[in-house]
């Protein structure tokens, strides 16, 4: 039960969630995650950091940029991710951080991450 209760308090925070539904897109770089929430570094951070641990996430390093991808998990977080992706891509703040994400994007010359 430890298991579990880990994997639901880590959807307990809307930051992380927004970051869940975010990684339903695909692997995705801090700082693109920063732009499409709008917010600071160290708050994404501490927040992929938490999903890391409580196996949501996983990350790569790529040079000085980190790569985070949603995990292949157990079961219930597969079930879970489900739920995620048929009920918040549809809410209006995933639809501006997704625009965002497109944005941010768009406007790199060169890749940023």
């Amino acid at each position: 039960m430890q298991t579990e209760a880990r994997i639901f308090k880590a959807l307990a925070d809307e930051t992380r969630l927004r970051i869940l539904a975010l990684l339903l897109e695909g692997e995705l770089c801090v700082c693109e995650i920063m732009a499409a929430l709008a917010l600071p570094q160290s708050t994404i951070s501490r927040h992929l950091a938490y999903l890391r641990n409580s196996g949501w996430v996983n990350d790569r390093r790529q040079g000085v940029w980190m790569y985070y991808r949603l995990e292949t998990g157990s079961p219930l977080q597969t079930a879970i991710q489900s739920v995620i992706g048929n009920h918040l891509p549809d809410l209006p703040a995933h639809v501006i951080a997704v625009e965002k994400l497109r944005r941010f994007r768009q406007e790199q010359t060169r890749p940023a991450c």
